[in-house]
């Protein structure tokens, strides 16, 4: 039987937010898991070489069992929002969603994919400008030669002359093509999808950021904040605009390690998480203490093998925020209530 979105949202005992940071008590980190929502979860299906770490309908049990409101499903390859369909079919005590990234195996900004994915079963809930394959990634993804990081584009020139032309990208000035007129209009008549940035650029992911005014978007997800390039100010710039901002516990504690495998060639598997992209837990809980509280949204961009599961992550991201001394009111503002008014589920 369907398990239908208006699951019963079960709600943290807030008194015990109450401890004294030196008076924590081990059950802290799981109450506020209770009604949180993870807004990007990777479960595959993923390539053989790079094997997920749980089914998508094992992270939702596992959600589930933790009081878990919402998993937000990634898929890098197919249709998260049909895969997301799956699951809350047969999955009681939660309701799961999907995205839809425009990557290359798609025809990156391809319209009819897009339309697709916006009727897919229940709908996606966000529209991204990719991963691996943007323009901005594939330039910069990289491998080991003697010791050394060395652009694919540089090391291979088959990748510079097959992928690069293939790789996504945004207009910074002037007209856009077509296709990206098209989506952005199909964004805007989807009031409960917002538009992801993904791995672009920082100069993209702020032009984007005036498309979307433009064509009277409400909701926009600032990847990563662009993945660890984007200044202080310029987020504060955007979270001033409406925008909200992403923060996962993989930029800091994975931010150096392969993770997924996007491209099925082996000497096409990213060793460096990209070029120049560097970042710790300390610059990333400062970061987020300076912009403000209001329009963060907590995830783990788990699903890795390397890494534990989702649910997992999420205790940890959450443990080590308290550690940070971040209030659990503020914390749960994070996980929960501003990642709900993201999807869509205020009420």
């Amino acid at each position: 039987m369907m398990n239908q979105e208006q699951t019963t949202v079960r709600t943290p005992d807030r008194s015990k937010w109450n401890e004294s940071f030196y008076r924590r008590s081990m059950e802290l980190p799981d109450e506020l898991l209770i009604g949180a929502i993870d807004s990007h979860v990777h479960a595959g299906p993923v390539l053989n070489s790079n094997p997920g770490h749980l089914d998508p309908i094992q992270v939702a049990q596992e959600a589930a069992a933790a009081g878990m409101r919402s998993i937000v499903y990634y898929d890098v390859f197919g249709w998260a929002s049909g895969m997301a369909w799956i699951v809350n079919r047969h999955v009681p005590g939660i309701h799961t969603y999907g995205g839809y990234l425009m990557n290359s195996c798609h025809g990156g900004l391809n319209p009819r994919s897009v339309r697709t994915a916006l009727h897919m079963e229940e709908g996606c809930r966000f529209i991204s400008f990719g991963s691996h394959c943007t323009r901005h990634s594939a330039e910069r993804e990289s491998t080991l030669i003697d010791g050394k990081l060395v652009p694919f584009k540089d090391a291979f020139p088959k990748f510079a002359k097959e992928e690069l032309p293939v790789a996504t990208s945004v207009p910074l000035d002037g007209s856009i093509p077509e296709a990206l007129d098209e989506i952005l209009t199909m964004i805007a008549e989807h009031p409960q999808v917002y538009l992801n940035t993904g791995h672009v650029s920082v100069a993209e992911a702020l032009r984007l950021l005036d498309l979307a005014e433009q064509y009277g978007i409400k909701k926009v997800l600032i990847a990563h904040p662009v993945r660890g390039r984007m200044t202080v100010e310029q987020q504060k710039e955007a979270a001033a605009r409406g925008a909200f901002l992403e923060a996962c516990l993989v930029d800091w504690l994975y931010p150096d390690v392969p993770r997924t495998h996007y491209y099925v060639e082996r000497e096409y598997m990213d060793m460096g998480a990209e070029l120049g992209r560097h970042t710790n837990a300390v610059a990333w809980m400062k970061t987020i203490k300076e912009v403000g509280i209001d329009r963060f949204v907590l995830g783990t961009d788990y699903g890795i093998r390397a890494a534990s599961t989702p649910v997992q992550g999420m205790r940890t991201m959450i443990a080590s925020m308290l550690d940070y001394q971040f209030a659990p009111d503020d914390i749960y503002h994070m996980v929960a209530t501003n990642p709900a008014k993201l999807i869509g589920l205020e009420d």
